[in-house]
């Protein structure tokens, strides 16, 4: 692994501020900072954002921001992802430990042996991975554009995608490619019951069920409508229906809800009894961690310039893929 985190240095504790918002508003103009937040970060961190959004569209913020300081409320791979894109700029990320299982589960060195057997094909990588993933991938894709960025692709060269397997038998279906998919998956993505979404929908007959693409296929089978986070959240608000199951990290239930105040979001339930339709990565940012990251102005993500350098070149060719 060659992306690694700046250690951060002991700090002396401190009083938080009574009023949190108005503090992280003030170290934001203090610091000309922009605070960049995924869809399923906790709602106080949501409302605190300036940015907030699916992996594409957070790419795109990060690619065209001005501010001198990043702070990602996401995961790892989306704090690299910044970087990547903003070599001269301090990219934070407010809790260290806020990983992703998807990108745990394509380790760099296994993926590189997986693609010696594929010689001539092109990568296609999720964005969901670590920078040395991006750094052996041909283009990036996300959730949103994953459909469109496949179709463009030569039809005579045979594609890796990966690492969500879920993910790439949707975008196979969708494009009618014969894709060679990398076995890895979302923890919370997999945890939904098909059983018991089935339930919902029984006591809820006028209900839509609408999902992510890296549910499994015995949960998208059932769904109206499949789509990113951001994908979803205009469904919600284009269709006629008022109540929705929401199959993907409950979220984005919190803009939902903003936006169709009348309408009822119901998540999906996990198979366990459980809050494990919760992202446990995502949800360790809190407003505090958040605070304190740019108060002492660590965790700071840097990387290696070889790797850099190496995965901007598809997350490059995704923007332009995606125009």
């Amino acid at each position: 692994m060659f992306t690694t985190v700046r250690p951060t240095r002991p700090q002396p504790a401190i009083a938080l501020p009574k009023d949190l918002f108005c503090a992280i508003d003030e170290l934001k103009r203090e610091l000309k900072a922009v605070v960049l937040a995924h869809y399923y970060q906790d709602p106080d961190i949501q409302d605190i954002a300036d940015f907030i959004g699916d992996s594409l569209g957070l790419s795109q913020q990060a690619a065209t921001t001005d501010k001198e300081v990043i702070v990602f409320a996401g995961v790892h791979f989306m704090a690299e992802t910044a970087k990547i894109l903003n070599p001269d700029k301090l990219v934070l990320l407010p809790d260290l430990e806020a990983g992703c299982s998807l990108a745990d589960s394509c380790p760099p060195k296994e993926f590189a042996e997986f693609k010696t057997k594929h010689p001539t094909a092109i990568v296609v990588s999720y964005i969901n991975c670590t920078a040395d993933i991006k750094a052996m991938s041909d283009v990036i894709c996300t959730s949103s554009n994953a459909v469109k960025i496949v179709n463009q692709l030569p039809k005579d060269r045979p594609i890796i995608f990966g690492p969500d397997r879920n993910l790439g038998r949707y975008v196979a279906k969708e494009t009618g490619r014969d894709l060679i998919l990398w076995q890895g998956s979302c923890v919370v993505h997999e945890t939904f019951s098909e059983k018991k979404i089935v339930q919902l929908k029984i006591e809820h007959p006028t209900a839509e069920i609408i999902a992510h693409p890296e549910c499994e296929e015995t949960v998208l089978r059932h769904a109206s409508y499949i789509g990113s986070t951001t994908a979803l959240l205009k469904y919600s608000q284009q269709s006629s229906q008022d109540t929705f199951i929401v199959a993907t990290e409950p979220g984005i239930i919190h803009q939902m809800q903003k936006e169709e105040p009348l309408k009822r979001f119901i998540p999906a339930p996990a198979m366990n009894n459980c809050s494990c339709n919760e992202c446990p990565h995502m949800r360790l940012n809190t407003l505090e961690k958040l605070y304190l990251s740019m108060k002492h102005k660590q965790p700071e993500i840097v990387m290696e310039e070889s790797t850099r350098k190496a995965a901007l070149k598809p997350i490059q060719r995704m923007l332009e893929m995606s125009k």
